[in-house]
């Protein structure tokens, strides 16, 4: 559990360890402009995070953050989200702090640790030591 020393509006904020119940996931995902993955694919994804965190706030989950892989080569950030009325506070920060540091304490050597950036939201990634991959290479995606 974290328990930022920080300012009492960031401290009412505890970042842990797991994942949102499907519901939950859902929710946040479609308040948060991601769009709510439907309730099978949910059930079946939650399960196999790799690592995930929580943000908690007076008994309410406001944000998540996801590490998706097969556990030794590749690994992709996912579902960094915060509800709107909760961003601003550094809550994303917290999520990626999390994140990483499992990634450095349970991650091989060499890993390949990837995501997707939407907008202004890479600069909060560069923090992390994420850099873009263009024009060496180029993100893609397909929807089944």
């Amino acid at each position: 559990m974290d328990t930022d020393p920080g300012s009492e509006a960031r401290t009412r904020y505890e970042i842990r360890p797991g994942v949102p119940t499907v519901e939950t996931y859902r929710h946040l995902r479609a308040s948060t402009g991601l769009g709510a993955k439907p309730v099978e694919a949910a059930a079946a994804g939650l399960p196999n995070t790799w690592y995930g965190v929580t943000v908690e706030h007076d008994g309410e989950t406001v944000g998540m953050g996801r590490v998706v892989g097969d556990g030794g080569c590749f690994f992709q950030v996912v579902d960094i989200c915060v509800l709107p009325e909760h961003q601003g506070r550094g809550l994303g920060k917290r999520i990626m702090t999390a994140l990483t540091t499992e990634l450095e304490r349970r991650a091989p050597a060499g890993a390949y640790v990837s995501l997707i950036a939407d907008g202004d939201a890479r600069h909060l990634y560069a923090k992390f030591g994420f850099t873009e991959t263009a024009p060496a290479s180029v993100g893609m995606h397909r929807l089944v």
